[in-house]
């Protein structure tokens, strides 16, 4: 019989206990996965041009960074973005359908149904699965406006409207999805500061008139809606992109020289000042993604 010294079997105990990976501590505790469900305009399908009138729809956009912006709040979530691009208030319950080129990257297709339809269904078939709603409608209501020659009679024409709109909409998310699902709405970046670059006092006055709309028309409508269910939050995306600072205060910001701040801030998050569209840049699009993860509960 070959005898083994004490010394030598615990030297091999040693190896094979070094040869096991021990179990992490991150990976037995990594949340649940979750389903996270958009809705929207294309803000929610993460659109953004790629010159003056020509773009598509990204993975830059808010609803795709958020899942990895909330994991380190615990949560885990898989998206499923029903997202259409050119969405208003009104075509998100009653128009039929999304044309393939607008659809989110990725998103589900709905060719008989409404948005609005289609993601009560699938909220449904999912009771307990889902997180999270995020909601991004409204912009498109209103965009018309900056063309009009009244533009603030024009907002607030538009504004009882928008805001039955999305009460309806987010009753009926909150009937699909069950009690508890938290449902997060976002407004817009003040784009419209940025018509302040052109140097012309009509574009400027028209930018100080912009801040109004938003302020004291739209988002109060937003607001109001958002927050009439139970667990409804409302982001404010505009106070949240600078768009109150003051516009006494300047900066310099190539190619357009001193300008306020405000401006600034809304030249740098979005397209709006470069090929006057108003979508955001990925950066612009993190910071409403930062936004809404931080209204989420931290989970221990």
């Amino acid at each position: 019989m070959i005898r083994i010294s004490p010394l030598l079997a615990l030297a091999g105990a040693l190896v094979l206990l070094l040869a096991v990976p021990a179990a992490s501590p991150a990976a037995s505790k990594a949340p649940p996965k979750q389903l996270y469900v958009s809705l929207g305009d294309s803000y929610a399908t993460g659109y953004q041009p790629s010159a003056q009138g020509v773009g598509s729809n990204t993975r830059n956009g808010f609803a795709y960074q958020l899942p990895r912006l909330a994991k380190p709040r615990g949560y885990n979530f898989q998206l499923v973005n029903f997202g259409c691009g050119g969405a208003t208030t009104t075509s998100i319950l009653e128009t039929k359908g999304c044309q393939p080129r607008a659809r989110a990257l990725g998103g589900p297709s709905y060719a008989n149904q409404t948005q609005t339809a289609a993601a009560e269904a699938y909220l449904r078939a999912h009771r307990g699965k889902v997180g999270l709603i995020t909601v991004s409608i409204g912009g498109n209501d209103v965009t018309k406006c900056i063309n009009d020659p009244d533009a603030t009679k024009c907002v607030a024409d538009a504004v009882k409207p928008l805001e039955a709109n999305v009460a309806k909409l987010v009753k009926r998310l909150r009937r699909a999805a069950g009690a508890n699902v938290r449902i997060v709405g976002i407004t817009y970046p003040d784009v419209v500061l940025g018509l302040w670059t052109t140097g012309k006092q009509s574009d400027q006055d028209f930018a100080k008139l912009s801040l109004f709309a938003f302020r004291g028309l739209l988002n109060p409508a937003l607001k109001k809606a958002y927050e009439s269910v139970r667990r409804g939050r409302f982001v404010d995306v505009t106070a949240a992109t600078g768009a109150y600072g003051s516009l006494e205060q300047t900066t310099t910001l190539a190619p357009y020289g001193t300008i306020p701040v405000p401006v600034a801030t809304v030249c740098k998050l979005t397209y709006f000042c470069q090929f006057r569209d108003i979508h955001a840049r990925t950066n612009g699009y993190k910071l409403i993604a930062q936004l809404i993860a931080k209204t989420l509960p931290r989970k221990s």
